[in-house]
């Protein structure tokens, strides 16, 4: 892992990406991203998880976060290895699921080149972490992630997408609760 991207003070708000391996487009499918959204709802209220901002993209979840307890590198880990054991349980024992085969074939080869992964790996191990020590920091990186949608193409306004924070911050309902920064 670079060493510019490490979590290095607990304590503060962060920005994260968790891509998914091959930067396979898993999140197309509603059931994946709506799996996304009740595990961080679950982490807000039983994690102590700050959720300032996020959207979830086709293959990759931009996040700003912090971790009450001081212990987002814990918090990450945790996340990341339930939700990958999950997704790929809800992927590949899904005979509805006509990419079935093809995503394995993704899954597998990018587990062969990490001893730590198994079988199979879901998230790259790559966080890209960048640490939010001022308020200037956090209100850019929230820009970018209400953008997303926009500079893919998929809406007009960043409010129209369903799958971000953008929503809560322009007084619509959101999917999920959010701490407002």
């Amino acid at each position: 892992m670079g060493e510019a991207y490490q979590i290095r003070d607990q304590e503060l708000p962060y920005f994260l990406t968790f891509q998914v391996v091959g930067w396979a487009d898993v999140f197309t499918r509603k059931a994946y991203r709506d799996f996304i959204l009740e595990n961080l709802s679950y982490c807000l209220s039983e994690k102590g998880l700050y959720l300032y901002g996020y959207v979830i993209m086709s293959n990759h979840v931009h996040l700003v976060v912090q971790q009450k307890d001081g212990k987002l590198s814990d918090w990450v880990r945790d996340f990341k290895k339930f939700t990958s054991k999950k997704l790929l349980k809800m992927i590949l024992e899904n005979p509805q699921e006509s990419r079935r085969e093809w995503l394995k074939m993704i899954f597998e080869y990018h587990a062969k080149s990490n001893k730590r992964s198994g079988d199979l790996q879901f998230w790259t191990h790559e966080n890209h972490a960048i640490e939010l020590f001022r308020p200037e920091m956090i209100e850019s990186r929230m820009k970018y992630i209400h953008e997303n949608p926009v500079r893919a193409g998929w809406v007009e306004n960043a409010e129209e997408y369903l799958y971000s924070s953008a929503r809560n911050y322009s007084g619509l309902k959101g999917l999920i609760e959010v701490d407002y920064w």
